[in-house]
């Protein structure tokens, strides 16, 4: 048995949860709003303010699709409550960020300044301080939408393991590797 999928999902008092009849789950809350479609298959109940998955077989697609929509619900209900952050930190001489109007300007070495389009949805800033690397914070309310711009703005300039330079999460670990000198000793 799912051991995610078969936990209930406590709903905060701020929250509330709609179920259609064609199994799309409405989320709202102080954030926003959203929707999710569930697969006809699996079964989602409201009751006391509790929330419950529940799968009809023992099939592996309904195993696997009741932990899946599980954790997809309480992701938007997570999101409508507090919403999602990552902070990025841009490592290189000469790298900068800035933000203008939900479009992320970040020069990274290249021979030209990168611009970079964000959904409506997603609030982003830029923080420059002098003798500190560039940070860049990405928030919002759905969870999927904000790793998928964390992982395009870190996809312009991944870190590389001689120097460290690139863009990565702030807290990430970064396996240095010794250059050809180190090899000679």
């Amino acid at each position: 048995m799912s051991r995610i999928g078969k936990k209930p999902i406590n709903l905060p008092a701020n929250v509330s949860v709609q179920i259609d009849n064609d199994n799309v789950v409405t989320v709202k809350g102080p954030k926003g709003t959203l929707q999710q479609t569930v697969d006809r298959d699996i079964k989602v109940s409201l009751s006391e303010g509790l929330l419950n998955v529940e799968r009809p077989t023992e099939q592996k697609r309904h195993k696997a699709m009741h932990g899946l929509y599980r954790a997809l619900i309480n992701n938007m209900i997570v999101g409508v409550s507090e919403g999602f952050k990552h902070e990025l930190e841009i490592v290189g001489v000469g790298y900068k960020a800035s933000v203008n109007n939900n479009v992320l300007e970040l020069a990274l070495g290249f021979s030209h300044a990168i611009f970079m389009t964000v959904p409506q949805e997603i609030k982003l800033s830029a923080v420059m301080e002098k003798g500190k690397n560039p940070m860049v914070t990405v928030e919002g309310i759905d969870k999927q939408l904000v790793g998928h711009i964390v992982a395009k703005i870190k996809s312009l300039r991944p870190v590389e393991p001689y120097k460290g330079k690139g863009i990565r999460t702030v807290g990430e670990v970064i396996r240095r590797k010794a250059g050809k000198t180190a090899a000679k000793k």
